[in-house]
């Protein structure tokens, strides 16, 4: 049985990474419908993707510049995310690779 002060001090408290987080992204990965608690207590809704057993989130704005990179070359395989700002100010650039 572990010390309440040893499990203290190797908690990491749960958190969802950023999509912009990874060095590059492939057009295949699965979607997944996620959903969290604000602060105030509403319920809210967002997306991620699951890599080597973490999740990433993927704001709607990237799901959107993808579409239209899609649109343009249907045959992308593989997509970069360049994360600018914080909170409601950020800001998400899709950049195709293959």
């Amino acid at each position: 049985m572990a010390k309440l002060n040893e499990e203290a001090l190797k908690y990491e408290a749960p958190t969802t990474k950023n999509i912009a987080d990874l060095k590059e992204v492939s057009v295949e990965l699965e979607l997944e419908d996620k959903s969290g608690k604000a602060s105030d207590g509403k319920e809210f809704k967002y997306k991620v993707v699951i890599v080597d057993k973490e999740e990433y989130r993927v704001p709607g704005s990237v799901l959107g510049n993808l579409r239209a990179i899609l649109e343009k070359k249907p045959d992308l395989k593989k997509f970069a995310v360049s994360k600018q700002g914080t909170g409601m100010n950020t800001k998400y650039t899709v950049i195709p690779l293959e």
